[in-house]
């Protein structure tokens, strides 16, 4: 977790600087249809919110409300949700800040949830809860119980095996599950310096983790690290590669740069890893080679006079070379943001880009617009459409809660 009631001191200004000579895509603004919009509501909001789709087609989002772990569940592609119950801390059900969700092969439901000391500014545990019947029944265990835990994420690999990092201010920690959560290995160091900004397991079993310069709710930034660790044998040895789009500022202080916190990857099915990232001069996404350190790279959206800065992306696969991303939109009064299906081809042409158009982000405090998490969570579902969930925030309008959407 960090601080998401403000944002860096942007000038909302234009920012630019060279393109570099990756070929422009076929963007078709505007061309991605939004064929559903539905509001749930819960007060105090939402903040932050991630979703994952089971391969029954159930359809889970959670977020934090600074009070405890809550989860929401849709069988009809988000037509209609009912809350979960998840139990409550006499089992374990304890976390206020960030989450995780993720889905395993035979159906099981993760939970990764945080817990923020708001008073001292620091997490201060991670708990999973796991079900195996779609959120009927739950069953918790607390995975570390450490000063400055921060930033879990989840994924469960084709294997079985539950794969579950954070950070602490001392690196990146990763710890695993084979019995379905009943226990966890004790964490290991993946690396000893940085942030968890995401983590991504491929067709394979292999495990790609985003290490960026953010740590520690914001309060550590270590800004020569950022990389990627990569590992194909369950975690058990890591080879770690410098990230594409490197060369742009840390973004983890309040200095006026452009925000960053996840850096999000994704495998399609083939197992080509993929990376989002924004800078001063748009939007870019890269594919790694067969030699994990080298990048092909390709500029999706450019920022000019008329398109605003975009900062949080956010990344999904699903199909050969077929991706879904989100970012936010620097906007005065309101935030934008959009959503986009990318195709990229085998051929190494530019991948063919569908954007929607801009969209306004419902989430304030005391009046201003604030982006209300680090990223916007989207899934390619398996009708094929997109779905996005993102923060409803307005307490002076007393609406708070979800907004569900799906393009095509």
């Amino acid at each position: 977790m960090r601080h998401l009631l403000t944002l860096p001191a942007l000038a909302l200004a234009a920012c630019t600087q060279p393109a570099g000579r990756s070929p422009e895509p076929h963007a078709r603004t505007g061309a991605l249809e939004l064929i559903q919009e539905v509001e749930v509501h819960r007060p105090g909001g939402l903040a932050e919110p991630m979703l994952v789709e089971s391969p029954s087609g159930a359809i889970f989002v959670s977020g934090y409300n600074r009070q405890f772990p809550v989860l929401w569940k849709s069988t009809d592609l988000g037509a209609t949700w009912r809350s979960v119950d998840v139990g409550t801390s006499t089992n374990g059900a304890v976390g206020n800040s960030d989450v995780s969700l993720a889905a395993a092969p035979d159906g099981t439901i993760y939970f990764a949830v945080m817990t923020y000391n708001s008073a001292a500014h620091e997490g201060v545990q991670i708990a999973v809860g796991v079900s195996r019947d779609l959120g009927a029944s739950w069953h918790w265990e607390t995975v570390s119980r450490a000063r400055y835990d921060d930033r879990p994420w989840i994924a469960v690999a084709p294997n079985g095996t539950a794969h579950l990092i954070w950070n602490d201010g001392t690196g990146v920690l990763h710890s695993t599950s084979r019995d379905h959560g009943m226990t966890w290995t004790p964490p290991v160091h993946i690396h000893d310096r940085g942030g968890s900004s995401h983590m991504v397991i491929g067709p394979s079993g292999q495990i790609a983790v985003r290490i960026a310069p953010g740590a520690r709710s914001g309060f550590v930034c270590d800004t020569t690290t950022d990389l990627v660790a990569l590992s194909t044998d369950d975690g058990a040895t890591w080879r770690k590669v410098k990230a594409p789009g490197t060369g742009r500022t840390p973004g983890c202080a309040d200095d006026g740069e452009i925000p960053r916190w996840v850096d999000p990857l994704a495998f399609d099915r083939t197992g080509t890893l993929y990376a989002l990232w924004t800078d001063s001069s748009g939007v870019v996404l890269g594919r790694a080679g067969r030699d994990p350190s080298r990048w092909t790279t390709w500029r999706l959206v450019r920022r000019t006079a008329s398109e605003p800065i975009a900062f949080y992306p956010y990344l999904a696969a699903r199909g050969n070379g077929e991706l879904a991303a989100t970012w936010m939109l620097m906007t005065p009064d309101t935030l934008h943001w959009r959503a986009a299906n990318i195709v990229v081809r085998g051929d190494g042409s530019a991948p063919d880009v569908k954007l929607s158009a801009p969209i306004p982000l419902e989430a304030f405090w005391a009046g201003k617009p604030i982006p209300g998490g680090e990223y916007l969570a989207t899934a390619i579902l398996r009708d094929g459409s997109i779905g996005v969930v993102t923060p409803l925030l307005n307490p002076t309008k007393r609406r708070g809660g979800f907004v569900w959407r799906r393009f095509r």
